[in-house]
């Protein structure tokens, strides 16, 4: 063979070489692209189950809080409703009290009545026609007169005396049984109204706990769902690093293989150079001029393939927002998370100071920031101003609920379908009247105070 021969299939051997080495990993490449892309949207999800799973932790942290707030309210509850229990205990006891007097009343009265009577047989036996100042004259001296004269004076005197004991003794008797009633009476509408109170109390942390408890196995799913989507990253990057570690083996092996190829060029061109070197000088000029022609139109195709698209920026935007719904609505704001549910709290300074309220004092007391006087009950309330329809609602209207009993409970409309107000479930806070609970419990009376 002769050495142009042999040099070309050296050469086409050494091109094949290296058109092998690196076509390849381009190969390859393109799959570990391919790969990086997939990971990126994993990631991404990622990411967002990371948000997701904290913005479950912070409805939860509102969930406990809420729970500890139900808590709380029922907590301050029960001691009322063991205070009016006693209370109650300790009226009966006054009733006993009482019963002993009344009987005691009854029976002086009774004996009046009996010497009344006597009286009036000893009246009606003597003819029924007794005159004092027939037995005043006649009388046999002068001291019988006087005598009689003191006597006479004597039962007069005493009848008057039986008669106003008598109207005094009825008299506090119809007094001492309206206080008793009246006591009695109070005491029985606190004990209704503490007891429905304390049910909806636990209807409302009831529906809490269940509400916490759907956030948890939410949570529960998310973590799983990041959790596996974590694997499936790790499996990439491993995937990708496996395909590098081949890409870079087989760059190991074609270097070496081209060495190799380099090696015995060299080593033909050593040996004919030597026998042949005036004769093949010239051949040796033209085939290496051939070659550099061949480099560098190589290196043109290389430094062409090099040229990339620059990539396009973009561009994000936000809009802001605000709401004022008047100064009885912005007046609760400060109390939001940081008040407590007391039945019949709100009524004094140190309760408003320490953010302690029951429905209707928190609405009371609102209004009255805005220079508006509302009396401090949801029965009185109903009447505080005109009643609207619900579709007309408007902030600063006053809505009603049917909770324990009817009309309940009752806040302040701030618009949206929510209200604030204090509730038993969070103390002072705003809530959504347009599902769940309190949709459930509206009864669409609404008031717009004048």
């Amino acid at each position: 063979m002769s050495l142009k021969k042999k040099l070309i299939i050296l050469n086409t051997t050494i091109m094949l070489g290296l058109g092998s080495a690196f076509a390849i990993p381009s190969v390859k490449a393109e799959s570990i692209s391919e790969i990086q892309s997939e990971r990126t949207g994993i990631q991404s999800d990622i990411s967002a189950a990371e948000q997701v799973i904290q913005e479950l932790k912070k409805e939860q942290s509102k969930m406990n809080s809420q729970i500890a707030q139900i808590e709380t309210a029922m907590k301050e509850n029960d001691e009322k409703i063991k205070d009016t229990k006693q209370e109650i205990k300790d009226t009966e006891k006054d009733i006993d009290s009482l019963k002993k007097e009344i009987k005691a009343l009854e029976e002086r009265i009774a004996k009046r009545e009996e010497v009344l009577k006597e009286r009036a047989l000893a009246f009606q036996e003597s003819g029924g026609d007794v005159n004092y100042l027939e037995v005043l004259l006649g009388s046999s001296s002068f001291r019988e007169l006087v005598d009689r004269v003191g006597a006479v004076a004597a039962i007069v005197e005493a009848d008057r005396e039986i008669l106003s004991q008598q109207e005094a003794d009825k008299a506090e008797l119809e007094k001492k049984q309206a206080a008793v009633e009246k006591k009695l009476q109070s005491l029985k509408d606190m004990d209704v109204e503490l007891k429905g109170m304390q049910s909806q109390i636990k209807e409302q942390k009831a529906e809490t706990v269940n509400m916490k408890a759907k956030l948890e196995k939410k949570e529960s799913e998310t973590k799983a769902l990041k959790q596996a989507l974590e694997n499936k990253d790790a499996g990439l990057e491993a995937k990708i690093a496996s395909i590098r570690e081949n890409i870079k083996k087989e760059e190991e092996l074609k270097a070496s293989e081209k060495a190799d190829l380099n090696r015995a060029a060299e080593e033909v061109n050593s040996s004919n150079a030597s026998s042949k070197e005036s004769s093949s000088s010239s051949k040796g000029e033209a085939s290496a001029s051939s070659s550099s022609k061949g480099e560098s139109s190589s290196n043109s195709s290389k430094n062409s393939s090099t040229d990339k698209p620059t990539a396009s920026k973009t561009e994000t935007s936000s809009k802001p927002s605000s709401a004022n719904t008047g100064s009885a609505i912005t007046a609760g704001y400060k109390y939001i998370g940081n008040s407590t549910y007391v039945f019949g709290g709100g009524r004094t300074a140190s309760d408003i100071a320490n953010g302690r309220f029951d429905c209707s004092a928190f609405v009371a007391w609102a209004y009255k920031q805005a220079g508006v006087n509302l009396p401090a009950s949801t029965g009185a309330l109903t009447s505080a101003g005109r009643q609207v329809s619900k579709s007309q609602m408007q902030p600063g209207d006053l809505v009603f609920f049917n909770t324990y009993k009817t009309d309940g409970h009752v806040g302040i409309y701030v618009g949206g379908n929510k209200f604030i107000g204090s509730q038993s479930s969070t103390g002072v806070a705003i809530a959504n009247m347009g599902s769940g609970y309190w949709a459930e419990k509206f009864n669409g009376r609404v008031v717009r105070v004048n």
